[in-house]
């Protein structure tokens, strides 16, 4: 028989069995669709956080106090760093530029309405200034930046502006209240890949020390690894001097400097194992699809007694009957692949859709992986080919003579 003998019979036994058929792709294309769709949306989730770390720079370090709990860097620091701390950095081998900055919560009020939103300080220095905007790489939508003789003015993320929660929008030469002060918009950045970005308010160091009544206190200091000094060296350099000063052992630092790559490593490890967990919840649902595949071949292969034996009273071999079967239970895995590959893709897409809506973003993306698809798909079908492979030798071994009795 030609292969295309065997697939016309299977497709023509799968269609006589359309409901049984259905059911058996069920697991399988449910399992297709869980790894399709949470792996693209793991691979779109990593590419976003990729997108809020790399606001930080390959260059860049953030030095904090210990943390208490969690939230944005130095904001649950029951110590905060100081001036102190920022001499010492400064005069460090390697050290290009230090940015002490204050990342704090506080009350916004426009238009009768109140928020809390979280607000950070801009440093009074041109150059540093530049520096944070190259870094954070983000323009302006409208507006300018905040010059360091700017008091009394701010600059907004790109979410107020678009935001429609104070029912009026916030626009360049907008008076907003902080804390129930006066302060002037005098820009708006540009959407950001970032959601802290995109809903950050930024004002001078002064401003913001004399709006909540700050002293010599900072919640973090981004430092700047001067061309041609390696960042992880660096860094160790900045801790043993910190350590030093507080007089502190390896081990037992009141303290933190994270590099880029430790962030980054962080992530990936905890995405590495979402996606172990989701591929495992997938192994179990193609187990129980191709214990399915069996089962279905199995009672086909009942069902089917007088026809095998038909086939093989009229010279059909052994092989022919185990090719038809194996064609079947491989293009029923087929199938639940295609389906599975789809519909996982599909939901993919629409809960990237929801999320972006509800958040008012475009942060999160899908990310397809055509290797994976495929490799998914290539995956199904393997699992019905082996699921089928005992009810294609037991019907492949039956005698003519018994068949035909039966």
């Amino acid at each position: 028989m030609a292969n295309s003998k065997y697939l016309f019979l299977a497709v023509k036994s799968i269609k006589k069995r359309k409901l049984r058929s259905w059911l058996t792709l069920l697991g399988i294309f449910i399992g297709i669709a869980a790894v399709v769709s949470l792996i693209s949306l793991g691979a779109g989730l990593q590419n976003a956080i990729m997108g809020q770390f790399s606001t930080l720079g390959t260059d860049k370090l953030i030095f904090t106090n210990a943390e208490t709990g969690f939230g944005p860097p130095g904001s649950t620091a029951i110590e905060k760093l100081n001036d102190r701390d920022v001499k010492i950095v400064e005069q460090i081998q390697g050290v290009e530029e230090v940015i002490p900055r204050l990342l704090r919560i506080t009350v916004m009020e426009y238009n009768k309405l109140s928020s809390y939103n979280y607000i950070v300080s801009m440093p009074e220095d041109s150059k540093k200034i530049d520096l944070i905007y190259e870094t954070l790489n983000i323009g302006f939508d409208s507006g300018k930046s905040i010059g360091v003789n700017d008091f009394g003015k701010v600059i907004l993320g790109h979410d107020f502006f678009k935001n429609s929660f104070f029912g009026k929008p916030i626009e360049v030469g907008s008076n907003i209240k902080l804390q129930g002060k006066s302060f002037e918009v005098v820009g708006i950045l540009e959407p950001a890949s970032s959601f802290q970005i995109n809903s950050v308010i930024l004002m001078l160091d002064s401003d913001l020390k004399d709006l909540l009544s700050i002293g010599d206190e900072w919640d973090m200091i981004i430092i700047k690894v001067a061309e041609g000094y390696d960042t992880e060296k660096v860094a160790e350099k900045v801790k043993e001097a910190i350590r030093k000063d507080r007089n502190e052992d390896i081990g037992e630092e009141s303290f933190s400097v994270q590099t880029p790559t430790q962030a980054l490593q962080s992530v990936n490890t905890i995405l590495s194992i979402i996606n172990l967990i989701v591929v495992g919840i997938a192994g179990i649902s193609l187990f129980v699809g191709g214990i399915g595949i069996a089962n279905t071949m199995y009672t086909s292969v009942l069902e089917r007694t007088k026809e095998i034996g038909v086939m093989k009273a009229i010279g059909a071999r052994n092989s022919d009957i185990l090719l038809i079967f194996l064609f079947e239970s491989g293009l029923l895995g087929l199938i639940g692949g295609v389906i599975g590959a789809l519909l996982g893709l599909g939901l993919a897409f629409g809960l990237s859709g929801a999320a972006n809506s509800a958040l008012e973003t475009q942060l999160l993306a899908v990310t397809v992986s055509w290797p994976l698809v495929i490799g998914a798909i290539l995956f199904s079908f393997i699992v019905g080919i082996i699921s089928g492979v005992l009810p294609a030798i037991q019907a492949s071994k039956l005698k003519p003579v018994d068949a035909l009795r039966k």
